[in-house]
């Protein structure tokens, strides 16, 4: 539900949207319509959760899945991978996940490209993954804008089928498409957008598109099952009170066989035909009609109330083939059961193990590995005072930790980062990526660690002094944590959605991160001054007051970084 709701870009821009006032029932298709630039797109993305309203209030908003206009293909994943990612992402087990994405993309046609590296995919497919990742999890709110655009006309098909097979299983559907004929006579609400607001589409008659006549037998007893996807037209048989007609939109005639299929006791199919689609009254009589729907039972994947069954027809536009006769149809494949959803948290590590595998198959990780292994040869030598040696590479590491949060703030492409946005939430996904930052300079910063111990004299400055190795370790340890917590700090205020331009988020993040070493108070330059101060006498002090400030500086930078996602993604 929205209310008075109102989004502008800035403190003083003007206003895309305002005074919405939308309620978005489940079991229902709703179709925005709109010039271009008035602001549909950002509606979508208000639904979606990637943005948040600038005014009024958004309450109730189910689990969620985008799909944008233009996907890219800019992903170090294959299509698979890609799919089992973002499947768990969206709350779903591992093996789950990688079997309903194969499914998916053999349903849109695109299994011969199960394996191939999203870069090296077209357009079309690229799309077809996009719609893949929205899908395979049976969202609650499913959100497409333009979704269609660079499809071919079999995934078209397929795309129109399975959004009526969502709203069928009692999920919102909420589209924008530039054709106006897309799922006509299947859409139950329509509002066009001018002026900032909503104004509600009524229908239009002969608008209804090709109709399905279902023709079923069941026992004199049985009673058709409550809410019939797309409210079909029933007919009963004077003659034979077990026998009745349904009459629906193409659209919804796959999920209504599922319906009568699946039912207890099941309905028998006798019958399948299909009727023309009417004719608008301004089409000159001359005109070529359109033929009426192609039949074809196709299989789908089996993913609960989005799965359909071998009887399911598919709908294909033919202009000038004639219509088949009706097959009868067969038996239903029983629908998989759908699995649990994960809760939040689980959503959120997913999310993280995600963003962890773009990084890591990226290659940036690299540069500041390399950074870091210089600044280490260069300051490090063998035989050196320990404590020396381990404030050197605390105090070097938090640049590089910096550098590593920046990365992996700004690492996804804007289309790819709504879609996950969507999917957990702007700011769970935002956390995601400082999660994935944090541990990879912790990480280096246990091995920088481990490095020093190894090629370092436990020893005092003046060589005089033993010092104690396990606890010089633990204070080294505790230095390195509180730069790379520090450095991940200055990354994250360094970055996107803070700072949006390269230049100034570079030049920011030099600057801050040297700030962060010399200036007095600073948790990092205590525990590197503990170290080096230390050494002097031989006396190995734990910063644990320093990494305690540390800990609080950076769950403040993200809850308040997490929190400007949310508002600006």
């Amino acid at each position: 539900m929205l209310r008075g709701v109102g989004r502008r870009y800035g403190l003083r821009g003007p206003w895309v949207l305002r005074g919405l006032d939308l309620d978005l029932p489940a079991h229902t298709l709703v179709r925005i319509e709109g010039a271009n630039g008035v602001g549909k797109s950002t509606l979508l993305r208000l639904l979606a959760g990637i943005d948040a309203p600038t005014e009024g209030r958004m309450t109730g908003r189910p689990r969620t899945a985008y799909v944008p206009e233009r996907f890219p293909a800019a992903l170090p994943f294959t299509a698979a991978g890609y799919l089992t990612h973002m499947g768990r992402v969206h709350g779903l087990p591992a093996a789950e996940a990688a079997a309903r994405g194969q499914e998916w993309l053999a349903r849109f046609g695109a299994a011969g490209y199960a394996r191939t590296p999203l870069a090296e995919l077209s357009k079309g497919t690229s799309q077809k993954v996009a719609v893949a990742q929205a899908l395979l999890a049976g969202p609650d709110l499913l959100v497409l804008d333009e979704a269609w655009t660079g499809l071919d006309t079999e995934a078209r098909g397929a795309l129109d089928r399975a959004v009526a097979e969502r709203a069928a299983g009692g999920a919102t559907v909420v589209f924008v498409d530039h054709d106006p004929g897309r799922l006509a006579g299947a859409v139950g609400l329509a509002y066009r957008l001018e002026d900032r607001t909503l104004t509600p589409v009524p229908a239009s008659p002969g608008d209804d598109g090709p109709r399905v006549r279902i023709e079923a037998t069941g026992r004199p007893s049985a009673a058709l099952p409550p809410e019939l996807p797309g409210a079909p037209a029933v007919e009963r048989d004077a003659g034979n009170p077990a026998a009745i007609r349904l009459t629906t939109s193409a659209a919804y005639s796959d999920p209504l066989l599922h319906a009568l299929l699946t039912a207890r006791p099941p309905w028998h199919i006798t019958g399948l035909s299909q009727l023309p689609a009417p004719v608008p009254a301004s089409r000159p009589a001359a005109a070529p009609a359109v033929a009426a729907v192609d039949m074809t039972p196709r299989p789908a994947p089996g993913a609960g109330p989005t799965g359909t069954t071998d009887a399911a027809p598919e709908a294909v536009s033919r202009p000038t083939r004639p219509a088949r006769p009706a097959r009868p149809a067969r038996p239903a494949r029983p629908a998989r059961p759908a699995r649990p959803v994960r809760p939040p948290g689980r959503r959120t590590a997913a999310a993280t193990r995600y963003q962890a595998a773009l990084l890591a198959r990226s290659q940036r990780w690299l540069a500041p590995l390399l950074l870091y292994a210089a600044f280490l040869g260069i300051g490090v030598r063998a035989g050196q005072p320990l404590l020396d040696s381990l404030g050197y590479a605390a105090a070097a590491l938090l640049p590089v930790a910096a550098w590593l949060v920046r990365l992996c703030v700004t690492q996804e492409p804007p289309a790819a980062r709504a879609v996950t946005a969507a999917a957990v939430g702007p700011s769970r996904a935002h956390c995601a990526s400082l999660l994935t930052g944090l541990g990879y300079a912790l990480a280096l910063g246990g091995a920088g660690t481990g490095t020093v111990l190894l090629m370092s004299a436990p020893v005092s400055t003046d060589h005089t002094v033993a010092v104690p190795l396990l606890p010089a370790a633990l204070a080294g340890l505790l230095a390195a944590g509180c730069s790379a917590l520090l450095g991940g700090a200055v990354g994250a205020l360094c970055a996107r959605p803070v700072l949006r331009r390269h230049g100034w988020s570079l030049a920011a993040t030099v600057s801050a991160a040297l700030l962060a070493l010399v200036t007095d108070g600073s948790p990092a330059k205590a525990a590197v001054t503990d170290l080096v101060t230390g050494s002097l006498t031989g006396t190995v002090r734990l910063p644990l007051l320093p990494a305690a400030g540390a800990a609080v500086v950076v769950a403040a930078v993200a809850a308040l970084t997490a929190r400007l996602a949310a508002l600006r993604e």
